[in-house]
């Protein structure tokens, strides 16, 4: 088993967030642990006491016309957190740089993962390269780098790495950095996105010797699902953690079994996110130590983190062998991006080429962006090509020095996360998305005769160390739950955007359980999921977003509203929604 030391102060760090903003490169002292123990306890127990008086004590709210204001709201929520106003400065960052979220009046609830640059800068980049040309075609937005498909298996890649651009080789740099990862303990690999990142490691790994997968998510992955299925055509036994309802925590004794196997065999692969993109749940470090000294090949997956969130304690103690994050360019505006795969040096050797593996799908590189003169030119020379091959064209690498510029990229939307750091950011996500989970639990359809709450949180609820993520449904006066897609689409035409997906491995201890019944339960792929609506919060989220989400969903409790919704979008003449 792992210390105790190094469980307690993995779980006191990455879920206090009020510890360290770099990580230890060994063990703290023991008066360290008991110093950090006591300042999580004292933050605790103060936030606990804000959170019964964010929104007004015992509040049930059965009619949307009846909510209180956005000011009289954000002044009590003001009130009860003031450590709310030392995370100003994201506010000032959004007004100056994301001024786009204000002008559209856009609340983006749907973005995980890091931003790479900001739209201030995105605009300043396009007026720049189009001074002395007429602007480009709109689908030809300059969009600061494009990507190429590189035909080279991955062993290559990792091995000799070949020629490197500068502008790859100033990307990688900054994202090592602002990932808190060693350059020399880890190789960098850029991949098409998340998914590809996922099914190439999958592609290479030996799970015809090292035989299983074992992985910690409560909701349906698309990049799982493709590492699920290139893993069973090798063989490869899939298991998966189960979580606890209504938690839905990590059923420790059961995931507990699964990794320490008494079998001296080479275990496989252990894939594990530090926390659920959906619900929100966090999990310690401690999994990883378990499955390191039981002989298990770690993957971490860092995609769900928020900005700052690898500078927490944990992965200076348990170096996993493999980790995958993801990068989108502007939030709010551009989600395009690519994905990073990066593979510990000493774990190289760990993966195999195969006869199908010779080159890899997925492996990409980074290209500059073609100005707007050069672009006419190349269209000139293909007027007669079919649009997807133009976009293609777009795409292509070029003579970087010609036809590039000097241009020197700057990485706004990483420089302003670092300028706020971990402990404002950390701070500011846990006030905002407990407030959201409180302001939902006080809606109550009115009159109702069953007592069926509107809104059903799975997950943690009001929690101190959840992570930035809510999952929910919302269900009618009489129990019946509302398509999740409908809901996302009529929050759509409210300018809020949400996502959707599915819980699954969910286990319920009693098979009689009456919240059981209530759930709708999907047969997906050979497992049971359930469809539900989730809303994430970053950095650039502000108060109003939270509330405007609040205000939204409270429209619900009007038994007419998706009819109304229906009838307002045919009165517009306008295609009906599918319902």
């Amino acid at each position: 088993m792992y210390s105790t030391c190094i469980k307690e102060t993995s779980e006191v760090c990455f879920h206090g967030c009020y510890c360290c903003t770099t990580p230890f490169l060994g063990l703290p002292e023991p008066q360290t642990v008991t110093s950090i123990a006591t300042t999580v306890a004292a933050s605790r127990y103060d936030f606990e006491l804000a959170m019964t008086s964010s929104i007004w004590p015992n509040s049930k709210f059965t009619n949307h016309e009846s909510l209180p204001s956005l000011y009289d709201c954000s002044s009590n929520f003001i009130k009860s957190f003031p450590q709310y106003s030392l995370t100003n400065q994201a506010d000032k960052i959004r007004e100056k740089e994301y001024y786009n979220l204000t002008l559209s009046n856009h609340v983006c609830l749907d973005y995980f993962g890091n931003g790479l640059f900001s739209y201030s800068q995105q605009q300043s980049h396009s007026q720049a390269s189009t001074s002395t040309s007429p602007p480009p075609p709109p689908k030809f937005e300059q969009p600061f780098f494009g990507i190429s498909y590189k035909a080279v298996s991955l062993n290559t890649q990792l091995q000799y790495s070949g020629p490197e651009s500068d502008l790859e080789n100033k990307i990688r740099k900054r994202i090592m950095s602002f990932m808190n990862i060693s350059e020399d303990d880890y190789t960098m690999v850029f991949t098409a996105n998340q998914s590809s990142a996922f099914k190439l490691l999958a592609d290479y790994y030996p799970f015809q010797s090292h035989k299983n997968l074992l992985t910690v998510y409560d909701h349906e992955s698309e990049a799982v699902k493709l590492m699920i299925e290139s893993s069973k055509k090798k063989g490869a036994q899939v298991m998966s953690a189960e979580f606890l309802w209504p938690t839905l925590r990590i059923q420790s004794g059961k995931l507990q079994k699964k990794i320490a196997s008494k079998k001296k065999t080479k275990k496989g692969l252990f894939v594990f996110p530090l926390q659920s993109r959906m619900t929100g749940n966090r999990y310690s470090y401690f999994w990883m130590g378990m499955a390191q000294e039981n002989g298990w090949n770690v993957l971490l997956d860092a995609c769900a983190l928020g900005p700052k969130d690898m500078e927490t304690l944990g992965l200076s103690l348990f170096k996993p062998d493999f980790l995958i994050c993801s990068f989108y360019k502007v939030f709010g505006e551009n989600p395009s991006g690519f994905g990073c795969l990066f593979v510990k040096k000493s774990s190289i050797s760990i993966l195999k080429d195969s006869a199908t593996t010779n080159t890899s799908i997925g492996i990409v590189s980074l290209v500059p962006a073609i100005i707007p003169t050069q672009l006419s030119e190349e269209l000139s020379s293909a007027a007669d090509i079919e649009e997807p091959e133009i976009e293609e064209l777009f795409t292509l690498p070029i003579i970087e020095s010609e036809k590039s510029g000097n241009q020197e990229l700057e990485y706004k939307g990483l420089d302003l996360a670092d300028s706020l750091g971990l402990i404002l950011i950390s701070a500011r996500a846990r006030y905002l998305i407990n407030w959201l989970v409180n302001a939902l639990m006080t809606l109550h359809h009115p009159n109702s005769e069953n007592g069926h709450p509107p809104v059903r949180i799975y997950g943690p609820k009001i929690k101190f160390d959840r992570g930035p993520a809510v999952a929910f449904n919302v269900f009618d006066w009489k129990g019946e739950r509302i398509d999740p897609q409908l809901v996302q689409k009529l929050a759509d035409r409210n300018n809020i955007s949400l996502s959707c997906g599915y819980l699954n491995n969910i286990w319920f201890p009693d098979k009689n359980d009456q919240e059981q019944k209530n759930w709708t339960v999907e047969p997906r792929t050979g497992t049971s999921s359930i469809s539900v609506v989730t809303a994430a919060i970053g950095f650039l989220t502000n108060f109003e977003d939270v509330y405007r989400l609040w205000m939204f969903v409270s429209r619900f409790l009007d038994a007419d509203f998706v009819e109304k919704e229906k009838w307002r979008y045919t009165a517009l003449n306008q295609n009906i929604v599918e319902v």
